[in-house]
């Protein structure tokens, strides 16, 4: 894929991750993780879409995890099934010295993205397209179930799915829908038992007085969940109360359980329940409030006080 490194540097130059649209280079924000924000630049005459994550601080750092990044993307496409963008992951030093590393996607049509496309389809169709996301989820845990030496993880929200060949104007899923997965910045794989990628290069988001406590509290759940393929599942569901549509988790809960029966026996995993899902969804909702409204005190302490940059976006208020 081709990346225009000198445009990013150019952004780097007058970047303002408080008012991420109102920087000097104009940008539209197609989407927010919790740590991340996904964009493209107004005048990219790539059209590419582009996820700043400016956690490295070593050269050796940033190339461990592009290595990841590559083997990941490279397993779950050829050795495992699943369809990805085109992608890249690139870094360079900013006029400051500082690393920043980019992935890039080409960019795909926002309205075929999963948390977009279950507010437009029918009730029966958002359950198709669950029942095909799980499918692809399936592709993944077979694989290491079958692989003694490399394990992988997933994060299984719909909004990392993107319905191929979607059209806004007629929106539908069938049972010949294919999808993409989109997100890989993250690469859970794990050789031999040890993760390739640092996670704890990911705790810099959250600020310096917690990030030791993070780790030592929170840091293997938080990653390991993503290997479970129950949990995986179980976060799925949740997160139909932060899309607004919390009348559908008891019908989804039953359609992953029955697919866990009978499509994924041989795994041999026991039934979600709905307290279960609100259990974790309390827990998770609870916990990410909490952190990014420590986030944002630090981004007040480090800008305002100390009048330095903040390196991250935060995202806006979050209906959950």
């Amino acid at each position: 894929m081709k990346v225009d490194i000198e445009l990013l540097k150019e952004f780097e130059k007058t970047i303002d991750t408080l008012h991420p649209e109102k920087g000097k280079m104009p940008i539209k924000i197609l989407g927010y993780g919790e740590i991340s924000l996904v964009f493209e630049i107004v005048d990219d005459p790539l059209k590419l879409a582009y996820k700043r994550i400016p956690i490295f601080d070593t050269e050796e750092q940033v190339k461990r995890h592009i290595w990841a990044y590559n083997a990941y993307c490279r397993i779950l496409q050829n050795e495992v099934g699943l369809k990805l963008p085109d992608h890249a992951a690139v870094w360079f030093k900013d006029h400051k010295g500082k690393i920043q590393f980019y992935c890039v996607q080409e960019k795909i049509l926002p309205e075929s993205v999963g948390n977009d496309v279950i507010h437009v389809v029918s009730d029966d169709e958002v359950l198709k397209l669950i029942y095909l996301a799980m499918k692809e989820m399936k592709k993944v845990w077979t694989y290491s179930r079958n692989n003694k030496k490399i394990d992988l993880g997933l994060d299984g929200q719909i909004s990392n799915f993107a319905v191929i060949n979607f059209d806004p104007n007629n929106p539908k899923i069938t049972d010949n829908t294919e999808l993409l997965y989109l997100d890989t910045s993250t690469p859970m794989l794990r050789i031999n038992g040890a993760e390739a990628m640092e996670a704890v290069l990911f705790l810099k988001s959250a600020p310096s007085f917690l990030r030791f406590l993070l780790k030592a509290l929170f840091l293997e759940e938080t990653v390991g969940r993503y290997y479970d393929w129950r949990k995986v599942s179980i976060d799925l569901i949740a997160n139909f109360y932060k899309e607004q549509k919390p009348e559908l988790i008891p019908d989804l809960i039953n359609l992953v359980n029955k697919f866990f029966e009978e499509e994924a026996s041989e795994f041999e995993i026991e039934p979600i329940t709905k307290e279960e899902v609100d259990k974790y969804y309390q827990s998770d909702k609870n916990m990410w409030e909490l952190f990014q409204k420590v986030r944002k005190f630090d981004r007040f302490l480090k800008t305002k006080i100390f009048k330095k940059q903040y390196e991250f976006y935060l995202p806006g208020e979050i209906k959950r």
